[in-house]
């Protein structure tokens, strides 16, 4: 099969991580006799220094042909003085908003190898743990009305039926294919439009009787995030609780380095990007760690391109590299055993485990 992808490589270490996660869909590619056709693109700071746009119209046009899009990381000291439609994560946005993608999907994964990292005690952690957050991500307070009034100043939290269903089809399809288990998380005993969130979702939980269903208040759910992340499987939430969560998840795994994400609309079509940021502070030091990009492009195997089995064989090769005693500068312990190594070191042992 061939597969045509969008390349957003964008700014900081975006060029570094990407370009191993290319190779190591170039050696999936090999092994299974699949073709991926890679068109790089410009978004970001990058593009705002060579167009004068943090989203050229030419990006656009090519991520809508693409059948997927992986993507780095955007922004950096350089360009957060000038005015705010010209700032590079302006571009991440608007792109999101013309490709209609609405779900951001961030799993929440603790190796066993990397147990030692994680912030939580292993009697706590289990010293592994496996649960993925789905966030909406169109809606909320985020894009509600808002505004200023003499000494006042507000914001609107305001989501249709419509808004809540298809975030919810998404995740009750997730919970399927996992442990049969979602949890939707609300503020319902404040919050009208949580309310009216949680009865959208019970009335959807009837479609799927196949996955046990339960509500959590948010203020709840950060506490069992750090009291028993091994419960969780599936979650569903709104855009403001999933950007709280999210983040407070992917740091009990150990390192934002180890966390991919994707974000989905209606279609095939997803936005693959590591959770972390550009950290122009490291760029071209071969200090970055591509592991959370690497397993973007696995995720992007999974759910647009249908290719369980060789995404399932990066996540091994990830899993053994780690066994392994490998370790990028984030994740490497003074005075251990682990093998320190660079940004182009890891992507080369993850890519001889896939062979």
């Amino acid at each position: 099969m061939n597969y045509h992808i969008a390349v957003i490589k964008g700014d900081g270490i975006g060029p570094e991580i990407v370009t191993e996660a290319m190779k190591v869909l170039e050696e999936i590619g090999k092994k299974y006799g699949h073709t991926f056709e890679f068109e790089e693109v410009l978004m970001g700071g990058i593009a705002i220094d060579q167009t004068g746009c943090p989203l050229p119209e030419e990006t656009i046009k090519a991520c809508k042909k693409a059948d997927s899009i992986l993507f780095g990381a955007i922004g950096g000291p350089k360009w957060d003085k000038g005015p705010k439609e010209m700032r590079p994560e302006t571009g991440l946005l608007a792109l999101r908003k013309e490709m209609g993608f609405y779900a951001n999907i961030r799993p929440a994964k603790l190796y066993p190898a990397l147990a030692d990292a994680c912030p939580l005690k292993e009697e706590v952690s289990g010293g592994a743990f496996d649960f993925v957050i789905v966030r909406e991500l169109t809606g909320g307070i985020y894009f509600g009305e808002k505004g200023r009034r003499g000494d006042c100043a507000y914001d609107t939290e305001q989501y249709s039926a419509e808004e809540i269903k298809r975030i919810g089809r998404i995740a009750f399809k997730m919970a399927q294919k996992r442990g049969k288990k979602l949890l939707s998380i609300d503020k319902a005993n404040v919050m009208e439009s949580s309310r009216f969130w949680r009865e959208i979702m019970h009335d959807m939980k009837e479609e799927y009787p196949d996955v046990a269903y339960a509500d959590m208040l948010v203020d709840n759910a950060a506490m069992q995030l750090v009291r028993d992340p091994k419960q969780f499987d599936v979650i569903v939430t709104s855009n403001i609780f999933g950007d709280i969560l999210s983040d407070e998840a992917g740091m009990i795994t150990g390192s934002i380095g180890m966390l991919p994400s994707s974000s989905m609309g209606d279609g095939k079509q997803g936005l693959y990007e590591p959770i972390h940021g550009s950290a122009p502070d490291i760029a071209g030091q071969g200090l970055a760690n591509p592991i959370a990009t690497i397993l973007s492009a696995a995720m992007m195997l999974r759910y647009s391109f249908d290719l369980a089995e060789e995404a399932l064989l990066i996540e091994k090769a990830v899993d053994q590299v780690l066994k392994a005693g490998y370790r990028t500068k984030d994740i490497y312990r003074e005075g251990s055993e682990d093998i320190l190594v660079s940004t182009v070191e890891m992507g080369k042992k993850i890519r001889e485990c896939l062979q």
